[in-house]
């Protein structure tokens, strides 16, 4: 609203030195960073004394286990500790982008109608379970049946108003240039497994302290980059890449996600202070799909958002093999309680996924060029 202000009303007036500057891409995405990190970092503290107030903290529950220290034990220092943070990193997100981010953007619309679409899927299940103290919250059928709701009318919406004309349901697969098979009426439920699968990818890793949004975090900064390239006609060009006329403009909303996702990681690295919870998980992990979608690389997803890949392949391997071995792969899924189980410390756990995050967001960047 700032944005459209300065720049088609104020400016047309009165011609202000120095308003021009809100044109620029670069500087608003750098504002946008910069504000969501304040607002975190100031209304954190805030956020977390109201939810003690409310008593909404975390429940430790007992797991049954055949081998391995037991986590609930482990865990039991965390017990009571707020949770919904989510409303935190929805706030931190959503006040930077609505001020300077170009809300004529049909782009912009999608990305803030999906993620808080799915902030509130999740702040349903979160207040069902904590505030109204039924513990299992949404049933998984219910939450996938809204997740699977949105996806449907997003792919809809693509496929009719599609963001490439003549490319409308094209793959572009990492690492090749001249492969774009062509999805079809497929391109509708393939754009719902992305969206879907990216968003309960990360709320099966948000696990450990710091762990989802620290992984969150470097690969929206991954994402910064691609957006801003994709919105660039010379660049994309020259990278041999899909352009996106509209595109450059959702770098202001994944900016603001590093700032927001940086500010919650304050509070949330271990010892945490705050837990995002569902609503904050659900809502970042479709925020992910959306941005890849858009910007028309869904499978580069799949590396630069590799530890959620692997985090949600614990858990289909372990439920699989379970199911027709009668035997267990991992100690424990999703991944990280496997290595918990296994003696590794929580906070080196959490360090090296980071590492493999940030190796994964550069692979993911590399692709761009290797084709």
């Amino acid at each position: 609203m700032l944005y459209l202000f300065l720049i088609h009303y104020l400016n047309k007036l009165y011609d202000i030195p120095g308003i021009n500057v809100f044109r620029y891409i670069t500087f608003r995405s750098a504002t946008a960073a910069f504000l969501a990190l304040l607002i975190s970092l100031l209304l954190g503290p805030k956020v977390i004394a109201r939810l003690r107030q409310m008593k909404i903290g975390q429940y430790i529950r007992k797991i049954d286990q055949e081998k391995g220290p037991d986590l609930s034990e482990m865990h039991k220092g965390k017990a009571g500790t707020p949770t919904m943070g989510g409303i935190l990193i929805l706030i931190s997100i959503l006040v930077p982008v609505i001020l300077l981010g170009d809300l004529t953007n049909r782009l912009v619309i999608l990305m803030l109608i999906v993620t808080c679409w799915f902030g509130a899927v999740g702040f349903l299940d979160d207040y069902i379970k904590l505030v109204m103290r039924r513990s299992l919250g949404l049933t998984a059928a219910n939450k996938l049946f809204w997740q699977i709701c949105l996806g449907i009318a997003v792919g809809l919406y693509l496929y009719y108003y599609p963001i490439i004309p003549d490319k409308a349901t094209q793959l572009y697969f990492p690492f090749l240039k001249n492969f774009h098979p062509t999805l079809g009426w497929w391109y509708i439920p393939f754009v719902v497994l992305v969206i879907v699968g990216a968003s309960n990818a990360v709320n099966l890793t948000d696990g450990l302290d710091g762990l989802a949004i620290g992984c969150v975090t470097i690969s929206a900064l991954a994402y910064v980059v691609m957006t801003y390239i994709v919105g660039r006609a010379d660049y994309s060009a020259y990278l041999q890449i899909a352009y996106v006329k509209e595109a450059s403009e959702l770098t202001v909303f994944v900016a603001a996600l590093v700032g927001a996702g940086l500010g919650f990681l304050w509070f949330n690295a271990h010892p945490a202070k705050v837990f995002m919870g569902d609503t904050g998980s659900l809502a970042l992990g479709g925020a992910l799909g959306i941005i890849a979608i858009l910007i028309k690389q869904e499978l580069t997803l799949v590396i630069i958002g590799g530890v959620f890949v692997i985090e949600a392949l614990s858990v289909i391997i372990q439920v699989a093999s379970y199911k027709l071995r009668g035997k267990r792969v991992f100690l424990m899924s999703p991944l990280h309680h496997h290595f918990e189980r296994a003696g590794v410390h929580e906070s080196t756990i959490i360090v090296r996924f980071w590492i493999v995050a940030a190796i994964l967001a550069m692979i993911g960047l590399s692709t761009l060029k290797l084709r």
